[in-house]
């Protein structure tokens, strides 16, 4: 899909993205097994994984302004460096204390690293529109999908292998060279010398107001950011912390549970698939029609399904969340000018995903309460309902897929020069939603 000399940027990047993906989806249970095997407990693994989430919150929007001002492939290769020092770090305490450092590093280091991945990832969107030609975007979207997808397949399955075998020590080493590989790949791309830094000098305060506007100024946006917002609280969060507890009431327990997340992921590499090469007329109506899905494995799971069933629903909401992903990232990509767009990606991914943490919370407290299957029927209801308003929308509706472009360089292949042009990200055009 991205072959020829205009897609060498695209594939160099995406390799190094998805052997860090790899080394990520490695290096999760092995820093779990690592907090366990070195003494700490239940509690201790908490916080772990609390500091690695909080800084990626914090430090969201930070990131998308620091990706506007002074360039998107920068701050990324700040951000791999980062945390691939870190797990470096990591790694070395492992081997050095016999696996048993004290548990403030581990913290410390999840944090370093949590704060690498919250300015890495609002500047994604913004440097695929850099790298790739502007009529191939939606295949890119759809590969950067593909790449997560199989990670998250793949990762806990070797990192399972090489645990057993070399120890979690290991596994974070090569999370860490994961992110080398990231580094040397972004190091490789041939990005077109912009103006972003003249933008420096404007306040922080200034660039994230215009992101913000920006951000409010498509309501096809605020709306589809309201829904996940909203599915992670009610949907998601419900969903990841009951179905293990109802599993493992009945027989299979966690191999079961795993086989349905495993159902997930392979439906997500299904449903990255079959993005590629879809031009749909309409974009967020078929991503939001592809959202229905989400509820599936709730129904199932609320009203006792069998396993199969249950895997068979996760696998459809995982075709319909890559579909998702990838129809609605590239409408992003399209709708917003360049200059803003990492900004603007920041907001929606902090709107998007901050429900989330609370959504885990509260599961528990609600199913004692009201009782799981009544949480998990709420949830997809929910699920469906809040894709049929959605689709209801006038402004989600009027998206329409641009025709490929006619011309050639900036037309074909746009960079960020935009950023340059004061007022750039507050400039309405004919046509937004």
């Amino acid at each position: 899909m991205l072959r020829g000399p205009e897609g060498r940027d695209f594939r160099t990047f995406w390799a190094g993205y998805a052997t860090s993906l790899l080394g990520t989806a490695m290096s999760t249970p092995a820093v779990a097994f690592a907090v366990l095997d070195g003494g700490g407990d239940a509690a201790d693994l908490g916080w772990v994984m609390a500091a690695g989430i909080a800084p990626q919150v914090v430090f969201l929007l930070l990131g998308g302004v620091a990706a506007d001002r002074f360039g998107r492939r920068r701050v990324m290769l700040g951000a791999d460096a980062l945390r691939c020092a870190a797990q470096a770090a990591f790694a070395a305490a492992l081997l050095l204390d016999h696996g048993r450092p004290q548990i403030w590093l581990f913290v410390l280091l999840a944090a370093v690293r949590g704060t690498g991945e919250g300015f890495f990832r609002p500047a994604l969107s913004a440097l695929t529109v850099e790298i790739t030609p502007v009529d191939r975007l939606g295949d890119a979207n759809a590969l950067l999908g593909l790449a997560r997808s199989a990670a998250a397949v793949a990762g806990p399955a070797l990192a399972g292998l090489l645990i057993t075998v070399a120890g979690p020590a290991v596994v974070i080493a090569v999370d860490a060279a994961s992110y080398g590989v990231s580094v040397l790949a972004l190091g490789r791309l041939r990005i077109p010398a912009s103006s972003l830094v003249a933008a420096a000098s404007r306040s922080l305060r200034r660039d994230l107001a215009e992101g913000w506007a920006e951000f409010r100024a498509h309501s096809w946006l605020v709306v589809t950011t309201v829904q996940f917002t909203f599915v992670n609280l009610v949907v998601w969060g419900p969903f990841l912390l009951l179905g293990p507890v109802l599993f493992d009431r009945r027989p299979g327990g966690a191999g079961a549970w795993g086989l349905t997340m495993a159902a997930y992921g392979a439906g997500a590499v299904a449903g990255g698939l079959l993005a590629l090469g879809r031009r749909p007329g309409r974009p967020l109506v078929g991503a939001t029609v592809a959202t229905l899905g989400y509820g599936v494995p709730c129904a199932l799971l609320a009203v006792h399904a069998g396993v199969a069933l249950i895997a068979a629903g996760a696998l459809v909401a995982g075709a319909g969340s890559a579909l998702a992903a990838a129809f609605s990232g590239t409408v992003l990509q399209q709708q917003v000018p360049a200059g803003a767009l990492a900004r603007v990606s920041s907001f929606q991914t902090l709107g998007s995903y901050s429900a989330g943490p609370l959504g885990l919370a509260a599961a528990g407290p609600a199913a004692a309460l009201f009782g799981a299957g009544t949480v998990l029927a709420f949830a997809a209801a929910w699920a469906t309902l809040s894709a049929l308003a959605v689709l209801a929308a006038p402004a989600v509706r009027r998206i329409t897929w641009p025709p490929p472009p006619t011309g050639t360089g900036a037309d074909a292949h746009p960079s960020d020069g935009s950023a340059a042009v004061p007022g750039a990200v507050t400039r309405r055009r004919r046509g937004r939603g």
